[in-house]
C-alpha cells in the first residue's frame, strides 16, 4: 500500500501540531435546536472514510517510530497512542471520557540458542528471567505438563518440549523444580512460536532462561538430541520492571446508562514492532466508529474501550471488569471486540456466538450479535464470512466469564490460510494470514485496507442496530446471565499475544 505524501505530511502536521479534531460532532450551542436524527447504520457507513483510517494509521506509526519502533504498554510510544485517542474523543463534547490508569509489571527481552555449533532462530517469553546456560539437550516427555514428565537428566541441563496442553509457564516453572537450567519450547506445527509465560512467577517453581523455537527446528533437535549428546546454549536478555498505562474509556452523554451498548479494541502493541495490524486495525476502526456517531442521537449509551497490556494477557480488560460492582456489570448490554482487522492475507471471521461451528457458546445472546454480523456481510456488504472459534482468547474474554453476550470480527494472525479459504476470501492457501504477525514489519503498509475498511464498516453497522434497539439480546431483572465455562486448557491459557488459524492461539500453550 502506498502512502500519498500529502497524506503524510497531514498526518505528521496533525501528530506535531496537536491539532486533533472530530469528524464533525453535535453543534448545540446555547438557543440551537439540536436537529440530530437516531442513528442508522448506512447514514453511520457513509460517515467513514479511507482516508480517516489512513490518517490515524499514519499517526501510530510515526509515534512508534519515534520511540524504539514499537507501542508496547509502558513505552512513550503506547503513551503518545493513548494521548493521541483520548484527545481526539475530548474534542467532540460529545463523550465523558477517562483514563482508568494502574501498575503492571513490564517485560521484554530477546533470547538466543545454538545447539553443537549451529544457531538457531530463538524467541523470548514475556516474564522469562534474563541469564544464559550451557549443557545437554535433554528432550521432556510428553508435553512438559506434569512433573514426572521430567526425565531425572535434566537437572542442570537444557530440557527441550514442545508446546502443547498446558501452558507455557508452567511447563517452564516445572523445568525450574527439576533443576533444568534453561528449557527450549517449540512449536508443535509449522512456523515461529511467540508467547508469555503469562506472569511474572508462579508456585510451580521457579522460571529458568526460556526461549521459543520454530516447529521445524525444534523437530530436528529432537532427534539429534534422541540420536546422540547434543550440547546446546541458550542466552536471554531481559528486562521487568513495574509501569503504569491506562485503560480508555467514553461514553456517550447520552442514551439510556442502564442498557450500554460497548465496543472495544486492545492499543498496545508487542515490543517487536509497531502493531498497525494488531492491534492499531482494531483500535482506528473503533475510534473512527465513535468520531462518526458524534453527528447522531443514540437511544442507548454507547461506550467505547481501548485496552491496554492485552499483549500482556488480557491485562487491561480483565482490570476492567474485575473493578466494576455487579450493577455495573448488568448494565452493559452486550460488548463487541475488534483484534486485528486488517490482516494483508485476510479472511472476515465473526466469533461463533452460537457455538454451532466449535461448540463453544457465549452467553444468552452473543448468537444474535453472531448473526448481525452474519447478516451484514452477507446482505449489505455482499462479501463472505466465516466462524471464528469463541475462546476467550482476546479481550472479549473476560466478558464473557462475566456472563456478558459478546462478539466481534477478526481477519487472522499467523495461522496459514487453508485451500477453502482462499477460494472463499482470496488471497494465497497456505500462508500466514499475517506474515508480519508480532513482528516488525506489522506496520501501516502491510495492513489490507479493503479489508480494515470493509470491517470497519460492519463495526458501524452493529454499534447503529444496537444503539437503536436490544431486541434479541436478553435484559431485564428476570434474565439470569450464564457465565461462559470456558474449558481449563483453554481458560487457563488465553490469547496472551494475539494470533490463531481463525482464532488467537499464540498465548500460553
Amino acid at each position: 500500500m502506498k502512502i500519498s505524501s500529502s497524506l503524510l505530511l497531514a498526518a505528521l502536521t496533525l501528530v506535531s501540531a496537536g491539532d486533533i479534531h472530530a469528524t464533525g460532532g453535535p453543534d448545540k450551542g446555547p438557543g440551537k435546536p439540536d436537529n440530530r436524527e437516531l442513528v442508522e447504520s448506512n447514514k453511520l457507513r457513509r460517515g467513514l472514510s479511507r482516508t480517516g483510517l489512513l490518517l490515524h494509521g499514519v499517526a501510530l506509526q510515526a509515534f512508534a517510530d519515534a520511540n524504539g519502533k514499537t507501542r508496547a504498554f509502558g513505552t512513550k510510544g503506547h503513551n503518545a497512542t493513548v494521548s493521541y485517542i483520548k484527545g481526539l474523543l475530548d474534542r467532540t463534547g460529545y463523550y465523558d471520557t477517562y483514563l482508568q490508569s494502574f501498575p503492571y509489571t513490564f517485560s521484554e527481552g530477546s533470547g538466543t540458542f545454538s545447539a553443537d555449533g549451529t544457531d538457531y532462530a530463538a524467541g523470548y517469553f514475556t516474564y522469562g528471567p534474563a541469564g544464559e546456560a550451557t549443557g545437554t539437550i535433554v528432550p521432556v516427555n510428553n508435553f512438559g505438563c506434569e512433573q514426572s514428565d521430567f526425565p531425572a537428566e535434566v537437572a542442570g541441563n537444557i530440557a527441550l518440549v514442545s508446546r502443547g496442553t498446558c501452558e507455557f509457564g508452567l511447563k517452564v516453572a516445572l523445568a525450574g523444580n527439576a533443576g533444568a537450567s534453561a528449557i527450549a519450547i517449540y512449536n508443535n506445527a509449522a512456523g515461529n512460536l511467540a508467547g508469555t509465560l503469562g506472569a511474572p512467577s508462579r508456585p510451580d517453581g521457579p522460571y529458568v532462561p526460556a526461549v521459543s523455537l520454530s516447529g521445524e527446528d525444534g523437530t530436528v533437535l529432537l532427534a539429534a538430541a534422541q540420536a546422540g549428546n547434543l550440547q546446546g546454549t541458550v542466552h536471554v536478555d531481559a528486562l521487568t520492571e513495574a509501569r503504569y498505562s491506562s485503560n480508555i474509556i467514553a461514553t456517550t452523554k447520552e442514551g439510556d446508562k442502564n442498557n450500554i451498548v460497548m465496543a472495544g479494541a486492545h492499543s498496545d502493541s508487542v515490543s517487536a514492532g509497531p502493531g498497525i495490524n494488531d492491534n492499531g486495525s482494531g483500535s482506528i476502526g473503533v475510534l473512527e466508529v465513535a468520531l462518526a456517531l458524534t453527528k447522531y442521537k443514540v437511544k442507548q449509551a454507547v461506550r467505547f474501550a481501548w485496552w491496554t497490556a492485552e499483549e500482556f494477557g488480557l491485562v487491561g480488560a480483565e482490570h476492567y471488569v474485575a473493578n466494576l460492582s455487579a450493577e455495573e456489570q448488568s448494565k452493559i448490554a452486550l460488548y463487541l471486540n475488534f483484534d486485528m482487522i486488517a490482516s494483508p492475507n485476510f479472511g472476515y471471521f465473526i466469533y461463533d456466538g452460537d457455538g454451532s461451528t466449535f461448540n463453544l457458546t457465549g452467553p444468552a445472546g452473543s448468537d444474535h450479535i453472531e448473526k448481525t454480523f452474519e447478516d451484514y456481510f452477507r446482505k449489505e456488504a455482499r462479501l463472505p464470512s466465516a466462524p471464528s472459534q469463541f475462546d476467550g482468547r482476546s479481550d472479549y474474554g473476560p466478558f464473557l466469564e462475566a456472563g456478558i453476550p459478546s462478539g466481534g470480527l477478526f481477519t487472522g494472525a499467523e495461522g496459514l490460510k487453508t485451500k477453502e479459504e482462499a477460494k472463499l476470501f482470496g488471497g494465497e492457501a497456505g500462508v500466514s494470514y499475517d506474515v508480519n504477525y508480532h513482528e516488525a514489519g506489522d506496520t501501516l503498509a502491510n495492513c489490507n485496507v479493503g479489508a480494515w475498511i470493509q470491517n470497519t464498516k460492519a463495526i458501524a453497522h452493529t454499534v447503529a442496530v444496537y444503539a437503536r434497539s436490544l431486541a434479541g439480546i436478553p435484559r431485564g431483572a428476570g434474565v439470569l446471565r450464564r457465565r461462559v465455562a470456558i474449558p481449563k486448557s483453554i481458560s487457563t491459557n488465553r490469547k496472551f499475544a494475539c494470533g490463531g488459524t481463525h482464532n488467537h492461539n499464540v498465548d500460553r500453550i
